[in-house]
């Protein structure tokens, strides 16, 4: 069977025997088109199916009331809540959201990225991919004064804010905490190409194995993809090793799990033989057992943070103040039974 023909406002004009012209102002909801008339119009669009060209509209007003937001991935709790957040803020700006993930691939950022600016969305707001090594693909936004905001793994630049936590810093308190716990071989699971996060979280470890005296051993970091696959294979490769670890750090909550779980199944006892920390306090680290020590920061307060920002740029572009061009979460570090050696 063939599509039907799309209704427009010059069938609606005949039935209605008037010009197309008022079919248009009273779907517009104009002033000039008398009630009465204006009734007739929206009836017989909806009677006959008409869809209103949103996309014609927008070119002539040059804007789409919609943003974009482009995620490594959708598979944590933690994006699943700045998501959360940033809907909130923008549905009540009357803004409509469309929502892509890189699955962490640079290839595939570059795609969406262009595909979002082939759009025409208002603004744009970005956690970098695990691979990306430079944001030249986002320059055609900045160039166009399109706002753009990067919030978790963010990118320096004068003319887009990003918003994200202390990760050096976090990551310093949770090795210590290890280290406290008595740990004096602490691995760290993290990308295998540091982005500004996985960069900042090691930062934070090898200055808190220095602070105390401890050295930092190559063969234990462990470059990895990060993902529940890479936690398993991390596992077998602490098996292997001549000497073990006896504390564990990793940059993300789900590569964690996933390691711990694999050396349990093996025997390895938690935290006896090996104490364990991860980042993000996603719901599994909850779930596992042991319970998982995390760092916890809040994500919808980030998306709430981060959409703000946005409309202050899309509502004032013309006089936007610096001071928000960085803006530091809080975050804290929640103790949980995997790494209490010393209970």
């Amino acid at each position: 069977m063939d599509p039907e023909k799309e209704i427009t406002i010059y069938d609606i004009a005949k039935k209605l025997n008037i010009s197309a012209a008022t079919v248009s102002r009273g779907l517009m909801d104009h002033p000039s088109v008398n009630i009465n008339t204006k009734q007739k119009v929206v009836e017989a669009a909806q009677e006959m199916g008409y869809r209103s060209n949103h996309l014609a509209s927008n070119l002539r007003k040059k804007k789409s009331n919609i943003i974009g937001i482009i995620v490594g991935n959708l598979n944590s709790s933690f994006m699943s809540n700045v998501i959360a957040g940033v809907e909130k803020v923008l549905s009540e700006a009357g803004y409509n959201l469309i929502i892509s993930q890189s699955l962490d691939s640079v290839a595939k950022e570059v795609n969406i990225a262009q595909a979002m600016y082939n759009n025409r969305v208002d603004g744009l707001m970005v956690s970098l991919a695990y691979e990306t090594e430079n944001a030249d693909h986002f320059e055609s936004f900045v160039k166009r004064g399109i706002p753009l905001v990067y919030f978790d793994r963010v990118w320096p630049h004068p003319k887009c804010p990003g918003i994200e936590i202390d990760n050096v810093k976090a990551s310093y308190h949770i090795t210590d905490h290890l280290i406290k716990q008595g740990c004096k071989r602490i691995a760290h699971i993290t990308a295998f190409r540091l982005s500004s996060v996985a960069a900042d979280r090691y930062k934070g470890y090898e200055q808190a194995l220095i602070d105390n005296n401890l050295r930092v051993e190559e063969d234990l970091i462990l470059r990895t993809q990060l993902t529940l696959k890479a936690g398993i294979e991390a596992a077998h490769t602490i098996l292997a090793m001549a000497k073990r670890p006896d504390g564990v750090f990793v940059t993300n909550d789900a590569c964690a799990v996933s390691c711990m779980q694999e050396l349990k199944r093996h025997g390895i006892r938690i935290p006896d033989d090996i104490a364990f920390a991860g980042f993000n306090n996603d719901t599994e680290a909850s779930i596992i057992e042991p319970n998982l020590t995390t760092v916890n920061y809040k994500g919808y307060d980030m998306g709430e943070v981060a959409a703000k920002i946005l409309i202050n740029r899309l509502n004032n572009s013309e006089n936007v103040s610096p001071a928000d061009n960085k803006l530091i979460q809080k975050s804290e570090l929640v103790i949980r039974d995997s790494s209490l050696k010393k209970k």
